[in-house]
């Protein structure tokens, strides 16, 4: 069994029409499972609708605590792109010994040409196939938790460093 822990970010933002907001309310996962046709035994969990913006501390202890105490070996987890580097962070010194996978999508689900699952997709297509370790999986590539960043100018993921 995999398990998906959801976070917020932009995969699970909506349009709010009153006031023009994007805002989190509910997680759209499932839909995004379903639509993808998923084969494989998932167990999800919320751990919080956040915009990671807005993250802390304690909400990546929260997060590296959830995956600590799960039963499963591989892990996927639903992020803002925006500080899911910081994340990865905290988790890589201590999940060394599972798969854990985080994604996001720079275009919210709800949205046409949403990259969410695509990259939904694609990380649990990574999670079931990668050795242990903590991942960030985003722009069709895999990144290891101490080598990747947000490169804010053009919108995609890309390594801190040449692999040699």
């Amino acid at each position: 069994m995999l398990k998906i822990f959801i976070t917020g970010g932009t995969l699970d933002k909506e349009y709010r029409q009153t006031d023009g907001e994007l805002v989190l309310t509910k997680t759209h996962v499932n839909e995004i499972l379903s639509l993808g046709k998923c084969g494989i035994d998932i167990s999800l969990e919320i751990i919080m609708l956040k915009d990671s913006l807005l993250m802390d501390d304690s909400d990546r202890q929260k997060i590296l605590e959830k995956c600590l105490e799960c039963h499963e070996q591989r892990i996927v987890i639903t992020h803002g792109t925006d500080t899911m580097t910081e994340t990865a962070r905290v988790l890589g010194p201590k999940l060394a010994h599972k798969t854990v996978v985080l994604l996001g999508s720079m275009i919210p689900f709800t949205f046409r040409d949403s990259d969410a699952v695509f990259n939904m997709g694609f990380a649990l297509a990574a999670a079931q196939t990668l050795s242990p370790g903590v991942y960030v999986a985003m722009n069709a590539r895999i990144f290891k938790w101490d080598n990747v960043r947000k490169n804010r100018e053009s919108g995609i993921f890309e390594e801190l460093t040449e692999q040699k």
